[in-house]
């Protein structure tokens, strides 16, 4: 009877059991490169269990399934887990929605789970983490050549993924790609990618140099690199063999990142830094050289500033000439033959104005001064050009006044033979004209005045709306210079590097114009985002990003003339499409 007893009581033990059905994860806040383990526990023997979709997530392992079961001291203690691991694919908070299983006719679900997904982190690896082979055999680094240079001094970033002689990579794809906010960065094409030997950690490793990249920082004080992330497949050796003796290889996966790098600028010393700064860092030489020096009437020359050297020759201007008031001079001509190597930009630019005599006589252009600061000494140098004495052996005598403009004499406007000089002589002669007064025309100039006032206000407060609207105006603006860029690319389609300049300025002005966004907000993956959600086509979108990126890649590259112009009708094509779709 007592052993009867026992067996009811364990019976409704069983029968009145709460079910526990629950979802542990690892970790609820892990970065871009790290893997998450979760298990769907429960503690009764449950059917049809139905996984959760995983937004956000891709499952690298499972489900794997345990069963543990136990009796102690009289109790009966059961337990069924559904085991995973999974790779985030973006930042953010996810959401691991519920897991659901089927128990005596009734369906019991997980509560959700939030995880925050932050930045690839350089971490140890996490000992709930199942594929830990290739942690210790693989890193991604970024070599750095100076982490405290001047603002507009030029450092280098190289990214180098290092792997170890007991591993194979078969592919891998860029997670996130550094950002360089408060940078002018340009960066160095690698043609093919090269495994090489080297030393990491004091011990021998294989490596490949993924990116080169140089960069001008513009503003002093502690600038963040944000990572390059990549996730990698990876194959590993076992310590199995197969029937001939062979290692039994197996595929893996592992994320790495860089981590981010904080980059300490200096301010340009503000002692003995010249008026005329304009922001040179480097070693120039500079020059002022007139084509000719004596001219014939109509006759024109050319005036060429220049500046040759190594530095940040893109990132300051030129001095400009001041010329006498008889020398008529045009707006300058840039030009930029630079080079971009690992070292920084070195090479030439010039501005090339055209002026123009408009009198007989001698005239004087002033010295010139073109100041930078000198990287080597660390000190402000000034370069000053030589006096240029310009000769105009004929034409019109310029008189005393004719500087000014105030006054001209009859005789000078004749010599000058562009106008014809105004008789001043006049013979007026009396017409019968009707009375003006009490006119029709005279009522009606008496209230015109009136009747246009409510026009000139609402003319007036529709103006003031225009101006206060801010962000209309940059739109318009915005739009004025993609067209002009656009305008410009078509004109220098012979010249490759000033047509893919204009192109890409073309094609991030419509950007912000279309998206409202500023230049720092240009990633690619904002930009596919923002297009994307506006209803634009994959394709068109896919298509604007890769001819974006080409334009920078192909100013540096062999071009035919058949290539730049599909890629200005394809850039056309695209910009129309989109102008369309969003």
């Amino acid at each position: 009877m007592k052993r009867y007893l026992i067996l009811l009581l364990i019976s409704f033990q069983g029968l009145f059991a709460q079910v526990q059905f629950e979802a542990r994860v690892s970790k609820t806040t892990l970065g871009l490169n790290e893997r998450l383990r979760i298990d769907f526990v429960m503690n009764i023997d449950g059917d049809n269990f139905v996984q959760p979709s995983f937004d956000g997530f891709r499952i690298i392992a499972g489900p794997s399934q345990q069963v543990s079961q136990s009796w102690i001291n009289g109790r009966s203690t059961f337990e069924k887990s559904y085991s995973y691991f999974l790779l985030p694919n973006q930042k953010g908070t996810l959401v691991i929605k519920q897991a659901a299983i089927e128990y005596n006719g009734q369906i019991y679900k997980t509560s959700p789970i939030r995880i925050n997904v932050t930045a690839a982190t350089e971490q140890p690896r996490d000992p709930n983490d199942s594929q830990v082979s290739a942690d210790d055999n693989l890193y991604l680094v970024a070599d750095i050549s100076n982490t405290n240079p001047y603002i507009n001094q030029p450092i280098t970033v190289v990214y180098k993924l290092y792997f170890s002689y007991n591993i194979g990579i078969t592919k891998w794809d860029e997670l996130g790609k550094p950002k360089y906010n408060n940078f002018w960065s340009q960066n160095i094409d690698i043609k093919q990618l090269v495994a090489e030997e080297g030393m990491f950690k004091g011990e021998r490793y294989r490596y490949v140099v993924l990116r080169k990249t140089v960069l001008y920082p513009q503003k002093s004080g502690k600038l963040v690199i944000e990572p390059l992330s990549l996730d990698i497949d990876v194959q590993l050796p076992t310590n199995r063999r197969d029937m001939f003796g062979r290692v039994i290889i197996t595929e893996g996966n592992k994320r790495v990142s860089a981590g981010a790098k904080t980059i300490n600028v200096k301010p340009l010393p503000e002692a003995g830094k010249p008026a005329d700064f304009s922001g040179a860092v480097g070693r120039f030489d500079f020059k002022a050289i007139p084509s000719k020096t004596t001219l014939k009437n109509g006759e024109s020359l050319d005036l060429v500033l220049s500046v040759t050297g190594t530095g940040n020759l893109k990132l300051f201007t030129l001095p400009k000439p001041e010329v006498p008031n008889a020398l008529e001079m045009y707006d300058a001509v840039h030009d930029e033959k630079v080079n971009t190597p690992l070292s920084g930009m070195n090479g030439k630019i010039s501005d090339t104005y055209t002026i123009i005599p408009q009198y007989k006589g001698n005239y004087v252009i002033k010295p010139m001064h073109f100041s930078y600061f000198d990287l080597g000494s660390g000190t402000y140098k000034t370069i000053s050009s030589h006096e240029i004495k310009i000769d105009v052996l004929d034409g019109p005598t310029q008189t005393a006044e004719a500087p000014t403009n105030a006054s001209v004499g009859k005789n000078t406007i004749t010599g000058v033979e562009q106008f014809k000089f105004i008789d001043l002589k006049t013979k007026f002669t009396a017409r019968n004209e009707p009375v003006f007064f009490g006119s029709n025309k005279f009522y009606t100039l008496l209230f015109l005045p009136f009747l246009l006032l409510p026009i000139v206000v609402l003319f007036k407060r529709k103006k003031e709306a225009i101006d206060g609207d801010v962000f209309g105006n940059r739109i318009k603006m915005n739009n004025k210079l993609a067209k002009k860029y656009l305008s410009e690319a078509k004109n220098q389609i012979n010249n490759k590097e000033p047509f893919y300049v204009a192109l890409e300025k073309a094609m991030h002005n419509f950007l912000k114009a279309k998206l409202h966004i500023e230049t720092s907000e240009m990633s690619k993956d904002n930009i596919q985002e923002l297009l994307l959600s506006r209803r634009a086509n994959p394709i068109a979108v896919n298509d604007f990003i890769a001819l974006t990126e080409n334009c920078e890649i192909a100013r540096y590259t062999p071009s035919s003339s058949e290539t730049i112009q599909h890629d200005f009708d394809k850039a056309v094509t695209i910009i129309a499409e989109l102008e369309k779709q969003i």
